[in-house]
């Protein structure tokens, strides 16, 4: 089986931005999607974009933060579309502030969703893969992981975070035939970046060697590629997706 063709994934944050183009591009090459978002509402939009596409998709709503809830959705997930091969961990906020500022409950929040949230979801994942002998774990980390930024001490720490989970987590599962690896964005048009100020936003591009912002679709195709079949002889690596903005 080449590619994701008939594999079934799940993508948290997939409601929209990134997220939303990693569950498009993987329904577009034949796999099954699991749409798992908080936001019900545009969840909901995910999943009936890829039905009218002529993919295949259900839409749940989850809290990343909600062991119960998690574990809940994970066996719908399965008991409804039969498997769970793929496993994308995509969900991630951001509250910015400098450290001297930063609030206790805006660090906690970032630390649950982006990192907690990542290692939860993994936990629910590990054992229907196991029993398999296949899986594709794919965590979004980002640039921001690898070299920090000012103001964003929490979202830093988390992505950074989760560049050490999916390598402890690589050397856990490989016997059993499944791979973890990460993607890490650099600048991206998102919901997220959009509300920068636009001199923020031109003194980060001059910073990009290739000179443009990168796109959600950039960072789903990296996704596919690491889901997929051709990948397995790839594991516990970052791959990433930023324009040349680092390299390490």
């Amino acid at each position: 089986m080449a590619g994701v063709q008939g594999r079934v994934a799940l993508v948290t944050g997939a409601a929209q931005g990134i997220g939303r183009a990693i569950a498009l591009t993987l329904a577009r090459d034949g796999a099954t999607v699991a749409v798992v978002d908080i936001l019900e509402d545009k969840l909901a939009g995910v999943a009936d974009e890829i039905k009218a596409a002529g993919g295949q998709a259900a839409g749940f709503k989850m809290n990343v933060t909600d062991e119960d809830n998690i574990k809940q959705v994970f066996r719908q997930v399965v008991e409804q579309l039969g498997r769970l091969e793929i496993l994308v961990n995509n969900a991630g906020i951001t509250r910015d502030q400098l450290i001297m500022r930063m609030k206790r409950p805006d660090w906690d929040l970032v630390i649950a969703i982006n990192l907690t949230g990542v290692f939860l979801c993994t936990q629910a994942a590990v054992p229907v893969m196991l029993k398999q002998r296949w899986g594709r774990i794919v965590n979004i980390s980002s640039i921001n992981g690898q070299m920090g930024q000012a103001g964003q001490a929490n979202y830093s720490a988390s992505k950074a975070g989760v560049i050490g989970l999916t390598k402890a987590t690589a050397r856990e599962v490989a016997s059993r035939g499944i791979t973890a690896n990460a993607v890490a964005p650099g600048y991206i048009e998102t919901p997220m970046t959009e509300v920068l100020s636009a001199e923020l936003k031109e003194s980060m591009l001059k910073m990009v060697p290739l000179g443009r912002i990168g796109t959600p679709q950039d960072v789903a195709n990296a996704v596919r590629f690491l889901a997929s079949e051709e990948a397995s002889y790839i594991t516990g690596q970052v791959l990433g997706v930023n324009g040349g903005m680092l390299m390490p």
